[in-house]
């Protein structure tokens, strides 16, 4: 009976399980989850039931069933719904659905509509535009593609790619044409952000002292009138009378002080003199009662004019018997300079530097001119101004000589001029006095800057010593960049002029001077020398002594060696005349230019030449009285004799061309000291000896070709 009770309940149970197969799909699932929605069974009468599980505890298996009955029904109408859905994402479910299907004009209409509203955000879009951006970069900055862009710029008649550099006009016409408003990128430069330009308030506008330039032809007085304006001899130290680089100098008139810059007049410091133009007020023109205007004086005229200051006529040398002022003014009616006493507007001040006669006059029509200009600065802020000269000292490093224009410097700025940048130690004024401060119109000494400045460089003094660096760095990098790019290359049009330089000859030289402003004038000089057959070429231009570094560059580039009012170190000498390098050393710019053009065209003839006698070097500097300075010397080499000139060198450069005025051994006059000895010796006019100075003595001497 048992064994037909569990056929029996077998039976029951697949009749169940393929009731449910037939109406559901998926027939795994349903197989699992059959014995949970089977009826009750009922047992049959007699029969006896085994439990089998473990523990006897009686489950109750009513309130399952019941529950997983609900969950399978639930899960069965939601399949339903997802079947249902999916058929109807069909376009024929759609219409049986009663959903409308778009026309071909509704389809362009929402098309419109999309770029209608594509056109009002892009109307909304502000883009800014730098001078120079690429097409795929324009792209991004407009959301739209590359190829939008270029099919635009065809429009335009522009051939583009996606890398292709579009200028700011063609970039904002695309861009406005696409509907965007555009500005342009404004960039700002580190110069931008270091140098503030800033309006002037005019209450913070106080007076400052004219700066007046003086200039003129050669030996027409410019330095003796100056001489007679400050009462100080400065014509005695020039050598042969002629000024060799700019010099800058305060003085009082009326108890008010007014700034003076004196200019060479050699043609060989025009570029010196234009820039001496720039930085001033007003200009004085000196011109010669007996001379008459030069050529010289023709340029000073013009840079005037082309700066536009105020010019004011200096008549010297009134004290001259073949004086003639009247000539003097005709000819500056032929350059526009119409007199004061014709009815023009120019002051002609009749002045004698010699005698001093008209000076005060001259004083009186500067600060009037002055006055009548109201100059202006404001001395609170950061102080800028010009480099007027530049040179490199071996005990201070570089040393540079500025004019504040407007601010005020202080000791321990950061200053940067050119390609030089440093902090202010020292700065002098021009009577060689420590300031703490100098204001507009100043001329100061400075030193602490690391590199010797351009004269005519603009110098500023900043707050970021940080980004002042990066711009000296980047200015280098520029000058760099530029120095290559000046290298020719060969090219089919110039292929000509190349093959016809083959026939020239170069003159290659090297220049050393004592002050940067020198380097420049001595450079342009001699590059003006070339002609046809022979071309000058400056290969190397610096301040400081003829170095051995100079020669060694000589003789590799076979070059010759020009020194301006330098001596070189005592091992270049050695080695230029080891490895015959030809070092010409001069003191006045006429000689050196001289020299080069006659040794151009093959004629230089020089009659006389210095022979060298020796060098001794000062140990120790006596100061006895009502004999003067006294040097105590030890001969280095060579011999110094009783009647030979003497050239006093420190640090490289000639502080002094003299004459012995006394040379003793112990107490005895003697008229030789030979090397390896000790002595003492005296000059007829220069006193101002340091210990360490170097005594040369030399001979001139004449002979026959």
């Amino acid at each position: 009976q048992q064994q037909g009770g569990q056929r029996q309940q077998g039976g029951q149970q697949n009749r169940g399980n393929q009731q449910r197969q037939d109406n559901r799909q998926g027939g795994q699932q349903q197989n699992q989850q059959a014995p949970q929605q089977q009826k009750p069974r009922q047992r049959p009468q007699g029969g006896m039931t085994v439990d089998t599980r473990a523990g006897s505890t009686q489950v109750e298996m009513e309130k399952y069933n019941e529950k997983y009955d609900n969950l399978a029904q639930s899960k069965l109408g939601n399949r339903d719904t997802a079947a249902q859905k999916q058929k109807l994402t069909q376009r024929s479910a759609q219409r049986r659905a009663g959903k409308p299907v778009m026309s071909r004009k509704e389809k362009e209409d929402a098309k419109m509509r999309r770029l209608e509203l594509e056109r009002q955000r892009r109307k909304n879009l502000s883009i800014t535009i730098p001078e120079e951006i690429t097409v795929g970069e324009l792209a991004a900055r407009l959301h739209v593609t590359s190829a939008e862009i270029i099919k635009r710029l065809m429009g335009l008649g522009v051939m583009a790619t996606v890398n292709e550099t579009l200028d700011f006009d063609t970039a904002s016409m695309v861009s406005i044409e696409i509907g965007a408003k555009v500005e342009k990128e404004v960039v700002v430069t580190i110069e931008d952000r270091l140098f503030e330009v800033e309006e002037d308030d005019d209450d913070k506008m106080v007076e400052r002292p004219p700066i007046v330039v003086v200039m003129g032809h050669v030996d027409h007085g410019k330095t003796s009138l100056l001489d007679a304006i400050r009462n100080a001899n400065v014509t005695a130290g020039e050598a042969g009378g002629i000024t060799q680089h700019i010099g800058a100098y305060q003085v009082l008139v009326n108890d008010r002080p007014v700034t003076f810059l004196d200019t060479p007049g050699h043609a060989a410091f025009t570029s010196m003199r234009a820039r001496g133009a720039q930085v001033t007020d007003i200009a004085v023109i000196v011109v010669a009662a007996d001379d008459g205007i030069m050529p010289q004086t023709v340029e000073a005229i013009n840079h005037a004019k082309a700066a536009g200051v105020s010019i004011i006529v200096a008549v010297n040398k009134m004290d001259k018997p073949h004086a003639n002022p009247d000539k003097v003014m005709q000819e500056l009616t032929e350059y526009e300079l119409v007199p004061e006493e014709w009815g023009g507007d120019v002051p002609c001040i009749k002045v004698s530097a010699k005698t001093s006669e008209g000076i005060p006059d001259l004083l009186e029509m500067i600060q009037l001119v002055a006055d009548t200009s109201e100059l202006k600065a404001n001395p609170d802020k950061m102080a800028k101004g010009t480099v007027i000269e530049a040179k490199l000292d071996k005990g201070r490093g570089p040393v540079a000589t500025i004019l504040v224009q407007s601010g005020t410097l202080h000791t321990g700025d950061v200053v940067i001029a050119g390609t030089a940048i440093g902090r202010v130690r020292v700065m002098m004024n021009d009577r060689g006095e420590k300031v703490a401060e100098a204001t507009p119109s100043m001329p100061v000494e400075i030193t602490g800057l690391g590199d010797v400045p351009e004269a005519g460089d603009v110098f500023n003094a900043v707050e970021d010593e940080r980004l002042a660096k990066e711009l000296v760095d980047q200015r280098k990098f520029e000058n760099k960049q530029q120095q290559f790019s000046s290298y020719e290359k060969v090219t089919l049009d110039n292929l000509f002029s190349h093959i016809s330089q083959g026939d020239m000859k170069e003159l290659p030289i090297i220049v050393k001077a004592d002050v940067q402003g020198s380097v420049e004038a001595v450079k342009q000089s001699l590059e003006k020398l070339s002609n046809d057959e022979v071309r000058v070429k400056v290969i190397h231009g610096a301040v400081g002594a003829v170095s051995e570094s100079d020669v060694m560059l000589a003789d590799a580039s076979n070059a010759i060696i020009v020194g301006f009012n330098v001596r070189p170190d005592p091992m270049a000498k050695d080695n230029a005349e080891r490895d015959g390098v030809e070092l010409r050393l001069y003191r006045i710019i006429y000689d050196a230019i001289n020299d080069v053009e006659t040794a151009m065209k093959g004629m230089l003839a020089p009659k006389t030449r210095e022979v060298e006698l020796g060098r001794a070097e000062i140990r120790q500097v006596y100061k006895i009285t009502n004999v003067g300075t006294v040097a105590g010397c030890y001969v280095l080499e060579g011999k110094i004799t009783r009647n030979a000139e003497i050239r006093v060198v420190r640090d490289g450069i000639i502080i002094a061309d003299d004459h012995l005025s006394s040379l003793k051994r112990f107490k005895d006059d003697v008229k030789e000291v030979a090397k390896g000895y000790e002595c003492g010796m005296g000059l007829n006019k220069f006193n101002d000896l340091k210990e360490g100075d170097i005594f040369e003595a030399y001979e001139i001497e004449e002979y026959r070709e």
